[in-house]
């Protein structure tokens, strides 16, 4: 059974992609598929029970995508072309598609550890890659070739430890780490008060109380997070501002941080 959290996310999902009728086809299959929610659940246990660590399931990979279709809506938006469209071999609605399935299965590998999980979430990503865009484009290899392509590159790409390329990519990236609110750190705060490696992780989640994505002011996207404590600037210079540095889309992208009812910090 899915939670209220999770059914209410897929809405927000497909309400986003209304004009886009491929990405809506992919959503509605991918949010059918039970051995993908399986895996969500699966791997969502393995972080929080048994590794300490905060959310990586259902809820956050669906937060995750509705990040990356944020932000490459504005970057579309603004007029800057995704790499399949600069290089002219996909269209904008291609790129959608292949950051939508990184976005629903780049932490598929927490099922196995946290060490080198971007790895093995492709490996267990491949065969629903495969399935999906089968069922999506059966007579189109091109549409398939580049789409797999790009959710794999996205999918290796998301933790920073490996170089990528694209601009779709990066964008994924970087909306990965955009989501780190307190609700991420909720469930592993409360069933366990052991210390271990992982707490601050927790702890710098639990702080941050809403992350902004928006159009910005001097660069296409500008994110805004607000905090109640300033332990939540761990997670803006050890993890979100780290993805960003490392993004092909880092010139694009505008950073304020802040303790609430204090000046906001630009970092970007």
């Amino acid at each position: 059974m899915k939670s209220v959290k999770e059914v209410a996310t897929e809405s927000k999902i497909i309400e986003k992609l209304k004009q886009y009728p491929a990405c809506t086809r992919l959503v509605q299959f991918l949010f059918a598929n039970e051995e993908l929610q399986e895996m969500q659940d699966y791997a969502n246990n393995v972080s929080i029970k048994r590794l300490g660590y905060n959310d990586h399931g259902p809820v956050h990979m669906r937060q995750v995508t509705i990040n990356v279709i944020k932000m490459l809506n504005i970057l579309h938006d603004s007029g800057i072309k995704t790499s399949l469209e600069t290089e002219e071999i996909g269209t904008f609605e291609d790129s959608l598609c292949g950051v939508i399935m990184a976005g629903l299965m780049h932490d598929l590998g927490m099922m196995i550890g946290r060490q080198d999980h971007e790895d093995m979430s492709v490996i267990l990503a491949i065969p629903l890659i495969d399935k999906t865009v089968a069922e999506l484009f059966p007579d189109d290899i091109h549409r398939r070739v580049i789409i797999k392509s790009l959710a794999i590159e996205s999918i290796v790409g998301h933790m920073s430890s490996k170089r990528i390329h694209s601009l779709e990519a990066g964008v994924l990236l970087i909306a990965d780490g955009c989501d780190m609110t307190k609700g991420r750190a909720r469930i592993p705060l409360s069933i366990n008060n052991t210390p271990q490696v992982g707490d601050i992780h927790k702890y710098s989640a639990n702080a941050i109380t809403h992350v902004g994505i928006h159009h910005g002011e001097n660069k296409p996207i500008k994110i805004d997070v607000e905090m109640s404590a300033e332990v939540g600037f761990f997670q803006i210079e050890e993890v979100l501002f780290s993805k960003i540095n490392a993004s092909p889309a880092k010139q694009y992208i505008e950073l304020y941080a802040g303790v609430i009812g204090q000046d906001r910090k630009r970092y970007l």
